[in-house]
C-alpha cells in the first residue's frame, strides 16, 4: 500500500479514481509535451536569430555614423588649427611692435631723468661746498665754546666722577645682593618641591619595605629584639639587639633601608652618625640600589651595604661575629687591669667611632670653607669686571669729548692715573 502512494498516479475528472500512470498511458502525452516543447524551442531560435540580424545591422549604422562624425571632428579641428594659427601670430606681431615701442619709451625717459639728476648732482656739489662753509664756521664757533667749558667742567669734573664712582658701586651692591637673595630662595624652593614629590611615593614603598624586613628578622631571630625606629627619629630604620642563649646583651645591629633606584654616597656619613648616636656595634644599609662595582655585599667606610635579597645572610654573619666577641669579652672580664682595659678602649670601635666622627666633622668644615672661598672669589671676579666696564665706559666718554672739544678738553687725572689702568689691565 504504501510503496503504491510513491508510485506517479493521475486523477480521473469523472470518478476521481486515482489510475497509475504507466509507461503505455504516459508515452502519447509525453509525445504531445515534447512536441510542443520543440515548437516553441524553435520559434524561440527564431526570433533570436531575427533580432541578432538586427542588432548587426544597428552596429553597422554605428560604425558608420562614427566615422563621418570622426571625418567632421577632423576637419573642424583642422579648420580651427589654422584659424587659431593665424590668431596667435596677429598677436605676436601686435605684442612686438607694443615692446618695441614700450622700450623706444623707456628710453626716452630714461634720458630725460639722466638730464635731472645731470641739474640735481650740480646742485649738489653746490649744497656741498655751502656744507663746507657752515662747517668751518661751526668749528669756530665750537672753539669758542670749548673756552667757556673749560672752566666749569675744571670746577665739577672731580665732584662729578666721585659720585658716579660711589653711585656706582652703591647700585652694583644692591644688584648682587638682590641676585643673591632670589638664587638662595629659589634653590631653597626647588630642594623642598623635589622632597615633596618623592616623599609620597618613596614613603610608601620604603614603609612596605620596613615592615617586611622587620618580620623576617623576628621569625629567624627570634631571641634578639627588633625595634623600629619612630619616624621623624634619628638612628636609621630598625635596631636589631642581640641576645645570647642566656639572655645577655651581646651588640646592637643598626640597619637602614633604602628602596630606591639610585645609590647616594650621603647615605655613609648620616648612618656613621647614627651609629655613635645608637651606641650601636654595626651599621648596616640594605637597599635595591647599589654603589658602583657593588654586586652582592661589601664594607665602605665602616658601613656595610648590602642588597635586599641578601639582607637575612648578612645579618645571620653578623650576628654571630659580635657573638663571638661578646663571649670572648664575657671570658676576659675580671681579669683586666686598668692599662688593659685603656688599651682595649683604645684600640676598640667605640674610640675609633669618636676620632671619626671628630675627622668627619673636620671634613665638612674643610668643604665649607672652600664652597665659601670659591663663591667669594666669583662674586669679586664678577664685581672686578662690572667696575671694569664702567671704566672703559668712563675712558670712552672722556675720549669721545677729546675728540669732540680737542686740547680745549681738560686733563682728568683720575682716569689717566697709572694705578687705574693698571687695575684695569689686572
Amino acid at each position: 500500500m504504501v510503496s503504491e502512494t510513491h508510485e506517479p498516479h493521475i486523477v480521473c475528472p469523472k470518478c476521481s479514481h486515482l489510475i497509475p500512470l504507466t509507461e503505455s498511458i504516459a508515452a502519447p502525452l509525453l509525445e504531445v509535451e515534447r512536441k510542443n516543447f520543440q515548437q516553441k524551442l524553435a520559434a524561440r531560435e527564431a526570433e533570436f536569430e531575427r533580432k541578432a540580424g538586427d542588432l548587426r545591422r544597428q552596429q553597422d549604422d554605428l560604425s558608420k555614423a562614427r566615422e563621418n562624425i570622426e571625418e567632421q571632428v577632423r576637419q573642424r579641428l583642422a579648420a580651427e588649427r589654422t584659424q587659431v594659427a593665424a590668431t596667435e601670430a596677429k598677436k605676436a606681431r601686435e605684442e612686438v611692435a607694443g615692446d618695441l615701442a614700450a622700450v623706444r619709451q623707456q628710453l626716452a625717459e630714461n634720458e630725460q631723468l639722466l638730464k635731472v639728476r645731470e641739474a640735481k648732482l650740480a646742485e649738489a656739489q653746490q649744497v656741498q661746498a655751502e656744507a663746507l662753509r657752515k662747517q668751518r664756521d661751526f668749528e669756530e664757533k665750537t672753539r669758542e665754546l670749548e673756552v667757556t667749558i673749560e672752566t666749569r667742567v675744571q670746577a665739577s669734573q672731580s665732584e662729578l666722577v666721585t659720585k658716579a664712582k660711589q653711585a656706582a658701586a652703591d647700585e652694583l651692591k644692591a644688584q648682587i645682593s638682590q641676585k643673591d637673595t632670589q638664587i638662595e630662595s629659589l634653590g631653597r624652593t626647588v630642594e623642598e618641591l623635589k622632597r615633596k614629590l618623592e616623599q609620597g611615593s618613596q614613603q610608601t614603598q620604603g614603609e612596605a619595605f620596613e615592615l617586611e624586613l622587620e618580620s623576617l628578622l623576628r621569625g629567624r631571630f627570634p631571641l634578639d629584639l627588633i625595634e623600629p625606629v619612630a619616624k621623624g627619629e634619628t638612628g636609621g630604620d630598625i635596631v636589631q639587639t642581640i641576645n645570647a642563649r642566656a639572655g645577655a646583651p651581646a651588640g646592637v645591629i643598626l640597619w637602614e633601608l633604602k628602596n630606591t633606584k639610585t645609590w647616594s654616597d650621603t647615605w655613609l656619613p648620616k648612618l656613621r652618625d647614627n651609629k655613635r648616636a645608637a651606641k650601636a656595634d654595626v651599621a648596616l644599609i640594605v637597599s635595591t640600589a647599589l654603589p658602583k662595582g657593588v654586586e652582592t655585599f661589601d664594607l665602605i667606610d665602616g658601613v656595610y651595604v648590602a642588597h635586599a635579597r641578601c639582607a637575612v645572610p648578612v645579618a645571620l654573619t653578623l650576628r654571630q661575629g659580635l657573638l663571638e666577641v661578646a663571649n670572648a669579652r664575657t671570658a676576659q672580664q675580671g681579669q683586666q687591669s686598668k692599662a688593659e682595659q685603656a688599651y682595649n678602649y683604645l684600640t676598640g670601635s667605640r674610640f675609633k667611632q669618636r676620632i671619626e666622627a671628630v675627622v668627619e666633622r673636620f671634613k665638612e668644615m674643610r668643604d665649607d670653607i672652600d664652597k665659601e672661598r670659591k663663591f667669594m672669589m666669583k662674586a669679586w671676579a664678577k664685581r672686578e669686571a662690572q667696575v671694569t666696564a664702567m671704566v672703559d665706559s668712563t675712558v670712552g666718554m672722556v675720549g669721545d669729548l677729546h675728540g669732540i672739544m680737542g686740547q680745549a678738553m681738560p686733563e682728568i687725572s683720575a682716569i689717566e692715573d697709572p694705578p687705574m689702568i693698571e687695575g684695569k689691565a689686572a
